[in-house]
């Protein structure tokens, strides 16, 4: 897939004015209509100033897209990084008029999923006959929802913890230029939460209309990526290194979890790949999923004359061992 640079599509610098977007697109979008324009490709250019102006006319999409930063190149394989919108909060707003599937692949894997909401939460406009003396009706909107994805870390889900989060929300300040401000919160995390599941913190959306309720703020989490375990729905996993003797005659070692060291008996004969399940070790939950240790055999290494001459008796050794038979390759 290949990256878009929406600034150079649309002619402008990154630091260009939501005016000077909205000009640029005027003047392009007249320039290359298909039904009056006679420049060559003149579709394909009209289709690909609506899709930057999608983004960059909207402070939250162009904020979200700036995060990538500018070292992406044209032609260059482009894969967005999992965590590339985490700490923004936006407000769900859809698509006017269509769409991610209208656009392009790089689009829909940056917003097809985050920002396609349908119409925004809006809650129905109630009247009110206000405080007593006063005449005439006012009219209370509550506020709109915003959303934000955060990482935490796996050892949260397993203990429940408390984080400081701050997001940055997007902006136009005076001079109509895109900005963040920050929205700090102390945030509770529930013991057993999964990634894909949402935190709601109540009030902390946008302010209402009138007297209306505050919108609520939904935290959509993710782990960050850990160095020893990966997770599968409710089931944590982790590699073990084993050596080869512990591996052929069994051990007791001792193995990292997220709750701490534990020690593991290691059957004997076993291989690489065998699965070593710890039932209810998994993330929490009235259904508490699994721990699973995937043993992987590590072979010292043959670097000095010793050990070499040690792994030539071995061959000698097992030499009617053949490690491919079940490929159906003869030694």
């Amino acid at each position: 897939m290949e990256y878009k640079d929406y600034y150079k599509i649309m002619g402008v610098a990154r630091g260009a004015s939501q005016d000077d977007i909205k000009r640029a697109y005027r003047k392009l979008a007249r320039k290359y209509h298909p039904d009056v324009s006679k420049e060559p490709q003149a579709e394909v250019r009209f289709k690909e100033l609506g899709e930057a102006y999608e983004v960059l006319k909207d402070p939250e999409k162009r904020v979200a897209y700036d995060q990538l930063g500018t070292n992406w190149k044209a032609n260059q394989e482009f894969r967005p990084p999992p965590d590339w919108n985490t700490g923004f909060e936006f407000s769900e707003r859809g698509f006017p008029g269509g769409d991610a599937s209208q656009y392009s692949d790089f689009f829909e894997s940056l917003f097809g999923r985050s920002f396609r909401s349908g119409a925004s939460r809006y809650g129905g406009a109630t009247s009110d006959r206000g405080a007593a003396g006063r005449g005439g009706a006012s009219f209370h909107v509550p506020g709109e929802d915003h959303y934000a994805k955060v990482m935490i870390d796996l050892e949260d889900s397993y203990a429940g913890a408390t984080r400081t989060i701050t997001l940055q929300v997007p902006g136009v300040d005076a001079q109509g230029r895109v900005s963040t401000r920050e929205h700090k919160l102390n945030v509770a995390i529930p013991r057993g939460i999964r990634p894909k599941q949402y935190i709601r913190l109540a009030g902390q959306g946008a302010p209402s209309h009138g007297q209306g309720k505050r919108g609520d703020l939904y935290l959509e989490i993710e782990f960050r990526p850990h160095p020893h375990y990966r997770v599968e729905d409710r089931d944590v996993y982790l590699d073990l290194p084993v050596a080869p003797w512990e591996a052929a005659l069994g051990a007791t070692v001792k193995v990292p979890t997220p709750e701490g060291i534990i020690e593991l008996k290691i059957p004997p004969d076993s291989a690489t790949g065998r699965k070593l399940r710890l039932k209810g070790r998994g993330i929490p939950g009235k259904t508490p999923g699994d721990f699973y240790v995937v043993l992987r055999i590590v072979p010292p290494p043959a670097n000095d004359e010793a050990a070499k001459s040690f792994y030539h008796s071995m061959a000698e050794h097992f030499k009617s061992f053949n490690p491919r038979a079940k490929l159906g390759v003869h030694a």
